[in-house]
């Protein structure tokens, strides 16, 4: 069982390399704990650097086809000059190697004040964007016999490209508002366009990574206010709708935290079909968060049983505990 799904998935993206698609960017479930990825004018919820360490694996009930990602950031708002700077480094890996891509980014943000505690954030990003496709171990259809499959000894008359790494610059941009009470935002990622193909033989042929854009909102409700003693209770309804090519979903659901610990549920659409329910819970304690969640595939065509969903982790290290007074008189209490 393990080879055959193994086989089909390096067919799989051997048609796609060699086919008119566009590519798709990972997302993370947990959005809320990489909220750099989401869009650049986050940049520098926090007075001293804020570390995120991400990890997902998605469908690892599908032995020999592991997609997972791996992403850390940091970032820190610098007071006296009204901006936020940042760094990610992040790795996303297909069919257990077979595609990868790694990209390097950096961050700018600037807040503007527009008075009666609502403020304008922003954010852009540029950084490096590499794909790494391994060709040795795609197999193609003109590779396989009939009764003993691919035994190693069927040569392809598949012709390898020139390159299996490409290198290409990535910019993004986005805009945040938000007040004590609510924020909404707007981002545009790979405005560039970076080509990212190996292949380009007509004029049909799609280059470039499409742009993905996202549409942000949420709010947060105190529930109890904290003290020197205890952390303060809250709950944050949010919203996240993205679409990149034709591809659409839009997360609903809501984050809460009471004290040491925080959880959340979510319900993740794609509009052609419904996708995940996503349950979290974690930990929180002095600057220090860990929080893990679980994707329920909820899709009549791929069912939990198959994919045996996808799970995430995040860690959260913020020094600004260790400030006398932080005054933050915003909203972004679910993205320290």
């Amino acid at each position: 069982m393990n080879r055959t799904l193994t086989l089909f998935f390096s067919i799989l993206i051997g048609i796609f390399v060699c086919s008119p698609i566009y590519g798709q960017d990972p997302v993370f479930s947990q959005f809320y704990a990489s909220p750099l990825a989401t869009n650049p004018a986050f940049t520098g919820n926090t007075y001293t650097p804020n570390i995120v360490l991400n990890y997902r694996n998605q469908w690892s009930g599908w032995p020999g086809t592991a997609y997972s990602t791996y992403a850390a950031a940091v970032d820190q708002f610098i007071e006296p000059l009204n901006i936020g700077l940042g760094a990610k480094i992040s790795s996303d890996s297909a069919g257990d190697g077979l595609f990868q891509i790694n990209n390097l980014t950096g961050f700018f943000a600037y807040k503007v004040n527009l008075g009666n505690d609502i403020n304008i954030k922003l954010g852009v990003e540029a950084g490096v964007w590499q794909t790494r496709l391994d060709w040795d171990r795609l197999i193609f259809g003109d590779q396989l016999d009939i009764i003993e499959g691919n035994n190693g000894k069927n040569p392809s008359q598949e012709i390898q490209p020139e390159e299996t790494t490409r290198t290409v610059l990535d910019v993004s941009t986005g805009v945040l508002i938000y007040s004590p009470v609510f924020y909404a935002g707007f981002s545009l990622k790979h405005i560039n366009t970076p080509n990212d193909v190996y292949f380009a033989s007509s004029e049909e042929f799609v280059t470039g990574l499409p742009v993905r854009y996202s549409v942000h909102a949420g709010a947060q409700i105190v529930l109890r206010e904290g003290n020197k003693r205890r952390m303060n209770a809250f709950l944050s309804p949010n919203i996240l709708f993205e679409r990149q090519v034709d591809l659409n979903q839009v997360n609903v659901g809501a984050y809460g935290g009471v004290g040491a610990v925080f959880a959340g549920l979510w319900y993740r659409h794609t509009f052609q079909n419904a996708d995940a329910a996503i349950a979290l819970v974690g930990f929180r304690q002095k600057g220090f968060k860990i929080g893990y969640s679980y994707d329920f595939t909820v899709s009549s065509s791929l069912t939990n049983r198959l994919s045996a969903g996808s799970h995430e982790i995040s860690v959260g290290i913020n020094f600004d505990h260790n400030r006398r007074k932080v005054n933050y008189n915003d909203c972004f209490q679910l993205f320290r």
